[in-house]
């Protein structure tokens, strides 16, 4: 990893307090992205700490869309950018797209991916599992704050560092699923 200096950015990592407007935001865009891409997607989700109920975290709205394949993806960029949604190739993965839009008080990111992919269900097993485990919500929240101090001005380092607490829970809640799957 070498030269941080790099990854430098003018742009500090910010936590706020949680902001009950999150979710008519989401909706918000939400309705802005059916109309301009709703014959590509067959989902839409609000993802990310803004779509955990009193979790502070960056303001900025995660929303994740799938769709039936990949390929269809490609087929949005054009649609999405019409409603200010930037593509950015260097920020996307081989099972998802990344857009975003807006100045950093008030951004949005976009991940279109495939229904049923492992972005897809990681990013909602993280989700539910916060929204149903408020103590784990704390620790993240707390590691998030200690992060956002330690790599102030470094968000691929700050990204990088919460990635293990990422994967333990994602963990907890796969295996907290199959027992509820195997069980009832």
């Amino acid at each position: 990893m070498g030269d941080k200096t790099k990854h430098a950015s003018t742009v500090p990592v910010l936590i706020v307090d949680y902001d009950p407007k999150w979710p008519a935001i989401y909706e918000e865009e939400k309705a802005m992205i059916l109309r301009a891409i709703g014959n590509k997607m067959i989902a839409i989700e609000h993802i990310g700490s803004t779509a955990v109920l009193g979790l502070s975290g960056k303001p900025i709205i995660d929303i994740m869309v799938a769709v039936r394949r990949l390929a269809d993806a490609e087929e949005c960029v054009e649609p999405l950018r019409a409603i200010s949604y930037d593509y950015r190739p260097e920020a996307s993965t081989t099972d998802r797209l990344f857009f975003n839009k807006g100045p950093p008080e008030a951004h949005r990111h976009l991940h279109v991916t495939e229904k049923g992919s492992n972005s897809w269900q990681e990013h909602l097993l993280f989700r539910n599992f916060l929204r149903s485990h408020p103590d784990v919500a704390r620790q993240y929240y707390e590691l998030k704050e200690e992060l956002a101090a330690r790599f102030r001005y470094d968000r691929e380092a700050y990204t990088e560092a919460k990635t293990p607490f990422i994967n333990s829970v994602v963990d907890r809640a796969r295996t907290e699923m199959g027992h509820r799957t195997s069980s009832g």
